[in-house]
C-alpha cells in the first residue's frame, strides 16, 4: 500500500513578502494574516530569520515582531496555493490598510 497518490495531490510552495507599513505587524495586521491563512485548508507557516510559526496563530504571528522592512517567508502546502499567495501579496501591498 502506498500513499503516493495522496502525495501527488499535495503541492507546496514558498514565497517571501516584505513588511512595508510603518508600524510593522502589530495586532490588526496579524489578525488579517491569520484570517487569510485560516481560510486555506493546508498548512501555512511563516518564517522570520530562524523563527518559524503557524500562520493560523495570531500569537505566533505577533511573536515574530516583524517591523517595517522585515522579510517574511511563507511556506504553504495543500490546494489553492496560488489563491493564498495572491491574497497575502495584496494584503502586504496594501500595507495592511494602515496608511
Amino acid at each position: 500500500m502506498s500513499d503516493s497518490g495522496d502525495m501527488q495531490k499535495q503541492s507546496s510552495a514558498s514565497f517571501t513578502l516584505e513588511v512595508s507599513n510603518k508600524m510593522g505587524v502589530h495586532a490588526r495586521p496579524a489578525a488579517m494574516i491569520v484570517r487569510i491563512a485560516s481560510r486555506h485548508e493546508g498548512e501555512v507557516w511563516v518564517t522570520k530569520e530562524a523563527e518559524r510559526v503557524n500562520a493560523k496563530s495570531i500569537m505566533g504571528i505577533m511573536m515574530l515582531a516583524a517591523a517595517k522592512g522585515t522579510e517574511l517567508k511563507f511556506e504553504v502546502s495543500g490546494a489553492e496555493i496560488e489563491n493564498l499567495k495572491k491574497e497575502m501579496t495584496q494584503l502586504f501591498a496594501s500595507k495592511f490598510q494602515d496608511e
